[in-house]
């Protein structure tokens, strides 16, 4: 059978280029269908994109972000100080160097002693959270000048000075506050060096009080109370300030002694730490401001305290009989 070519190409060419799609109407039809098909779990995973990103936001906003380290200190000063927080103490162990303070039958040497005694308080004040600046790490003897200089330079302080008596019952720990200062009459809010303390007097007493009460729960035929006693370390000092003396370098064995050391280390710190809500910035009527370190001193970091009154230097004369004496005690007893 012949083929009639000319129609078969005709028709080839017609159902080549016929569109396989549907026509315009059933076309819009079936993309209805495919939307309502797929936008209900378009719309499910994009609430769950959402309620992620939004979980996590508020995760971050709730997490307190760590604070950046403070930077440690490399020397014997703090570093992370607030004012009218009670952040720092100053330690002091009396005496040293050429001064060897009271002296025992037994060779115990006063400046020997109270220099182990602080090691022990330093790492009880840190524990309660205290920053601590000792006024010698060795056997080095800086004048009561050089002492009160480091103490003053410290915002938010108080200064514990540590001393092993003569004489006096052993086994017993008193605490001496400053009592022989004058009343404040200053109109300048220029406070003379020698009364630095007159300020602090009242919160001296309560700081005392409290380290007190702990030494007694401690050490049987200790006071319950802080004893008022012209302290010279004191005086200088524009901070609350007391004097720990521990009884006595009378003992016959050393070991005695340092057998107080941890109830001594733990009734200081704890006493700080309990003074410590009570801590105010005492003000007097004038600018108050602490004037630069006597030139006889030492000179520490410059941090002057807020608030405190302005303490004239003292004199040449003065500042010379500010050294330390070589006598073993006062004559009374109380500590130099």
């Amino acid at each position: 059978m012949l083929l009639d070519v000319r129609k078969l190409r005709a028709n080839f060419s017609r159902r080549a280029f016929v569109s396989p799609l549907p026509r315009p109407a059933p076309r819009i039809l079936l993309a209805i269908i495919l939307f309502a098909t797929a936008a209900p779990a378009f719309w499910q995973f994009a609430s769950s994109a959402h309620n992620a990103t939004a979980a996590s936001s508020l995760a971050s906003a709730a997490t307190p972000r760590s604070a950046p380290a403070s930077p440690q200190s490399t020397n014997n000063f703090p570093t992370n100080i607030q004012s009218n927080i009670l952040n720092t103490v100053v330690l002091d162990p009396a005496h040293g160097g050429t001064d060897p303070g009271a002296r025992g039958t037994g060779g115990i040497r006063e400046s020997d002693v109270v220099l182990e005694f602080a090691a022990q308080v330093r790492h009880a004040l840190e524990s309660q959270g205290l920053q601590v600046v000792q006024t010698r790490l060795g056997d080095e003897n800086p004048s009561f000048d050089d002492r009160s200089t480091m103490a003053n330079a410290q915002r938010a302080a108080v200064f514990v000075t540590l001393h092993i008596s003569s004489t006096g019952p052993p086994g017993t720990a008193r605490v001496y506050v400053n009592s022989d200062l004058p009343a404040i009459t200053t109109t300048t809010g220029l406070l003379p060096w020698d009364q630095a303390q007159s300020p602090f007097i009242g919160l001296s007493r309560k700081l005392g009080d409290i380290v007190q009460s702990f030494l007694a729960q401690r050490f049987k035929g200790s006071p319950n109370a802080a004893q008022a006693a012209a302290v010279r370390q004191l005086r200088t000092t524009a901070a609350p300030a007391i004097a720990v003396e521990v009884s006595s370098v009378s003992v016959e064995k050393r070991e005695d002694l340092d057998r107080m050391a941890p109830g001594v280390a733990d009734a200081i710190a704890r006493g700080v730490a309990a003074f410590k809500p009570s801590y105010v910035v005492p003000t007097l009527t004038t600018t108050a401001q602490l004037l630069p370190a006597p030139s006889s001193a030492m000179h520490a970091p410059a941090t002057p305290a807020p608030a405190a009154p302005r303490i004239a230097a003292p004199t040449s004369a003065a500042a010379a009989a500010t050294r330390h004496a070589t006598s073993p005690a006062a004559p009374n007893g109380v500590p130099r």
